[in-house]
């Protein structure tokens, strides 16, 4: 009855924590073209 509930929380702690390794990727490739922009 159990394993449903703990899948699908299972797949949400997923979809979270690839939306935050997107956004993270997002900011860092942001603040490198930013520093690249400042230093050219």
């Amino acid at each position: 009855m159990m394993n449903s509930d703990s899948m699908f929380g299972g797949a949400m702690m997923w979809g979270m924590g690839l939306v935050w390794i997107l956004v993270v990727v997002f900011l860092v490739a942001g603040i490198a073209a930013f520093i690249k922009y400042l230093r050219s």
